[in-house]
């Protein structure tokens, strides 16, 4: 991404320019602006949530923005009566929704033919996507999903597809719980025991066999610790030769993978999905015997293996790197793709101690995230130009999903699978590998962020082929929906007959009217020549104005 003097290129994993004639003006409203300019004296440790400004509808339109999936006209009032901290209340107090792994089997989904397929899982999600009232749970539940990652591409068990449903249901039960506990289920679940190969792994022999390391790597490497030493604020440390210093090794991998040795599925039985709900049972028989060595830690191989697994869970979520490694990825994926040392450290903080002496907290944890005053109230020490993140297609698919209302005629929500390039280019729970479907350290090559050592992870799934995709997808979509599953414009068309009212809407709802005042008047002119004599007339001017919103750099630059 270069966003600079107004113009906005990207460039494509290739390093070569997009399509360029796209204009776009500063990428906040000349209000947030004039905040900056005013705020920017003070200490960012010198402001505090419970020092916020109360939400005003722009700013409350913002914060759904990064904390749900959509900002709904009837969601930005009522975040601006309650107030930030008793509209997160609310949100963490909303009971989660019945299983998914349920509805799969209510929908028929269960039956026979279904056993060696994929079938169901897209179903399952986009319904509760599209629909479910806990918006704030499914937004960080998406998030969780693109950093524990399991695919259903590659589940190759009779009912995989049943198994990615227990898993999201895992991470709704789990995601406002505590970490420690989160990374426990996570170990064991049926879907990660399949997708990274633990399940089933066994102790060494003398043919040479040896414990799976795949889990055990990961484990660390994407899901808790990192690659190198951090600091509290998630720089890394570095050694006396000014080079980072490494987390652990090889060997930590070969200690710590004899851990996870004896855990298999309870009760398998390839007839029924059953199996796919219950969390790996152990096997003493396959758990190996020997020392188990890793992080400066050592496991008697005398352990009973169930405690083993307790044991290493406990050090590796008690390691030092756990809270800013964490706070970072969950920023990432919430707010900002370069968060500053002093926005991740403060996130840390409260990770390692929610202020009552918990560790993990993970209600604490995202408060924390998303009243930050570096994006409540712009105070980051970073150009306004290289703030924020690149909408990820998926919310912007479901951002504009649930604006609408979509009604589903059949109540099987047959969206399917987007993640082809000439959709989204990404679709929940179908990532290509244990990456997701772009890394959190991505760097666009030969880019303006490159040259400043920053990172826009999302870029990894943007170029020739995903930009057209997106806006041919978004084409077709917005007046019929996918099959079966229709939006419904009831609520926008009576604007329709006065465009700078349609437009303000929809820069209110998608942007926080974010919107640069000459895209606004240009979309008002724009719209106003099409004719509303004709009998769909109303309709176009609405599908036609949230469209060209939609592919705008101005919206896909969340800020």
């Amino acid at each position: 991404m270069d966003v600079q003097c107004g113009r906005f290129e990207s460039a494509s994993p290739s390093g070569e320019s997009l399509p360029a004639g796209v204009q776009a003006a500063s990428l906040r409203s000349a209000s947030t602006g004039l905040t900056r300019a005013v705020l920017a004296v003070a200490s960012l440790s010198a402001c505090t949530p419970d020092q916020l400004p109360p939400p005003m509808p722009d700013s409350a339109a913002r914060f759904l923005g990064q904390a749900t999936l959509a900002a709904t006209p009837q969601d930005i009032d009522q975040l601006t009566q309650l107030g930030w901290d008793a509209w997160l209340d609310q949100q963490f107090a909303m009971p989660a929704s019945d299983s998914l792994w349920g509805w799969m089997m209510a929908k028929g989904f269960g039956a026979a033919q279904y056993k060696s397929t994929d079938v169901g899982i897209d179903n399952a999600i986009w319904s509760r996507l599209l629909n479910s009232p806990d918006t704030l749970r499914q937004r960080v539940v998406l998030a969780l999903s693109e950093i524990f990652v399991v695919s259903v591409r590659n589940m190759p068990v009779p009912w995989g597809q049943f198994a990615c449903a227990a898993y999201w249901d895992l991470l709704e039960a789990e995601c406002f719980g505590n970490f420690r506990t989160l990374i426990e289920r996570i170990t064991l679940s049926p879907a990660m025991g399949v997708y990274l190969s633990m399940r089933g792994s066994s102790k060494e022999d003398a043919l040479g066999r040896r414990p799976d390391e795949n889990f055990a790597r990961e484990l660390l490497q994407l899901f808790t610790i990192g690659l190198v030493q951090l600091q509290p604020d998630g720089t890394p440390q570095l050694g006396a030769n000014g080079q980072a210093t490494e987390t652990y090794g090889n060997d930590d991998i070969t200690g710590l993978a004899r851990v996870f040795t004896g855990w298999d599925f309870d009760r398998f039985d390839a007839s029924s999905p059953a199996y796919t709900q219950r969390a790996m049972v152990f096997n003493q028989a396959a758990h190996s015997a020997a020392d188990k060595t890793f992080l400066g830690t050592t496991i008697a191989g005398s352990t009973p293996g169930e405690q083993a697994l307790k044991m290493a869970l406990d050090t590796i979520c008690q390691h030092p790197n756990a809270a800013p490694f964490v706070a970072r990825r969950l920023i990432q994926r919430l707010t900002s793709s370069n968060p500053s040392a002093d926005y991740v450290g403060r996130v840390a903080a409260v990770f390692q101690d929610n202020g009552q002496g918990v560790r993990g907290d993970m209600k604490a944890v995202i408060r924390t995230i998303l009243l930050d005053v570096e994006v409540r109230l712009g105070l980051s020490p970073m150009s306004s130009d290289v703030t924020g993140k690149l909408r990820e297609p998926v919310l912007r698919f479901l951002q504009w999903a649930r604006v609408v209302r979509p009604q589903c005629t059949d109540g099987l929500w047959n969206v399917g699978d987007l993640s082809a390039s000439d959709r989204l280019g990404q679709s929940p729970m179908r990532s290509p590998s244990v990456f997701n479907f772009f890394r959190p350290a991505y760097v666009p090559p030969q880019s303006a962020l490159a040259q400043q050592g920053l990172v826009a992870p999302e870029f990894q799934i943007t170029d020739e082929c995903t930009v057209i995709g997106y806006a041919n997808f978004m084409f077709q979509v917005l007046p019929f929906g996918a099959a079966g599953v229709k939006p419904d414009y009831a609520d926008w068309l009576p604007l329709a007959s006065d465009p700078a009212a349609l437009v303000d809407r929809i820069n209110l709802v998608f942007t926080g009217r974010a919107l640069s005042a000459g895209l606004v008047s240009d979309l008002v002119t724009a719209i106003t020549t099409l004719p509303m004599s004709q009998s769909d007339g109303a309709l176009r001017r609405v599908i036609t104005a949230m469209l060209i919103v939609l592919c705008s750099p101005e919206y896909l630059v969340q800020v």
